[in-house]
């Protein structure tokens, strides 16, 4: 591990319009229900106005990072923007994104177009650009507004997914907030990439009449080629199977066991598939964060709003060592250690 490298602020931005989900137990009376909600663990969540650029909220979260730390954002070396949701085919947003915060120019711009496994693919580009690239300061951002590709009637995405935006700055000097950052464990199931698609739109199937047309699956929930598709059981097979996996090798990569883990902070998929994972490696339920139940899955956003709560609710002191992981669209998944 680069001692030196480490996360130095966190901050993140919701958008104002809040969908609580026992709301709409009136409009789908056969599909919703109160023990339904509880089942999934998510009561409501926030949603950005569909006339919104995603980007907009990755740059109101960066906004509030350099208010809240004072951060001169002239010591920026490079910004990483992640989000499936960018303003062209090109430029890339991260140049978008770049002028508006009126970044120096030498600073460098990435776009990264994965999701629920983003935040530590991101991560790992930002400890990869300090040490490779001699860089000292990475902004590195994430947008996730999931909820304009979903369908109303799309209960199954709809009653889970909210959006955020959020803003990490990794540095090699200065605070050391949120803690080192260590060895990370990354991989990839490319020949799944079906499981999780916005299928229309781009130059393998672009847009045509068909893109438009609703279908309904077996429960009644209403699917476009234009709009986000997800098979829920694959997806959570692939959970259960690779994320317990997943925790022991990153934990193997960098000498620990399970005990020297103090806090679990792991992608908010979804709440069964999280107890799931906690029970079948035999951990108490104070070591795992969930904070999905005011939020939902916000993809790329759920670990970096989990760090963070964990530290304004006192759960990260000095010597806590916290395992981050994500996992899903690729289907990828990544996973490190932080020791505070």
């Amino acid at each position: 591990m680069d001692s030196n490298i480490h996360i130095s602020a966190i901050s993140y931005y919701l958008p104002e319009q809040v969908e609580r989900n026992i709301d709409l137990v009136a409009q789908f009376p056969e599909k919703v229900s109160a023990d339904l909600i509880e089942k999934l663990g998510v009561y409501e969540r926030h949603i950005i106005p569909k006339d919104l650029k995603a980007s907009h909220i990755a740059r109101l979260a960066a906004e509030r990072l350099f208010d809240e730390t004072g951060f001169d954002r002239n010591k920026i070396d490079a910004l990483i923007y992640c989000s499936e949701h960018h303003d062209y085919v090109t430029p890339p947003t991260s140049c978008v994104l770049h002028g508006e915060l009126g970044l120096a120019k030498h600073a460098g711009t990435f776009d990264m177009t994965h999701g629920c496994s983003g935040y530590l693919y991101g991560l790992a580009m930002a400890k990869g650009l300090i040490i490779g690239a001699g860089m000292e300061n990475v902004l590195f951002l994430t947008a996730s507004a999931t909820t304009k590709y979903i369908d109303p009637a799309n209960l199954s995405l709809r009653l889970l997914f909210g959006d955020a935006g959020t803003a990490t700055l990794i540095s090699r000097s200065g605070n050391n907030i949120y803690g080192e950052v260590g060895e990370f464990m990354l991989g990839t199931d490319g020949a799944s990439y079906r499981r999780i698609i916005i299928q229309d739109g781009r130059e393998a199937s672009p847009f045509t009449d068909a893109s438009f047309e609703e279908r309904r699956d077996q429960f009644g929930n209403v699917y476009t080629n234009k709009g986000l598709y997800m098979d829920g059981q694959g997806i959570l097979l692939f959970i259960l199977k690779r994320v317990p996996v997943l925790i022991e090798e990153t934990l193997a990569k960098n000498n620990l066991a399970l005990d020297d883990i103090d806090l679990f902070v792991l992608h908010q998929a979804n709440y069964f598939a999280l107890e799931y994972v906690r029970k079948k490696l035999k951990l108490e339920e104070g070591r795992f964060l969930y904070n999905m139940d005011r939020l939902g899955n916000t993809v790329q956003a759920t670990v970096p709003i989990g760090l963070r709560q964990a530290m304004e609710k006192g759960l990260l002191k000095q010597g806590s060592k916290v395992l981050i992981a994500g996992f899903g669209t690729g289907l990828s998944w990544g996973a490190t250690v932080l020791t505070f």
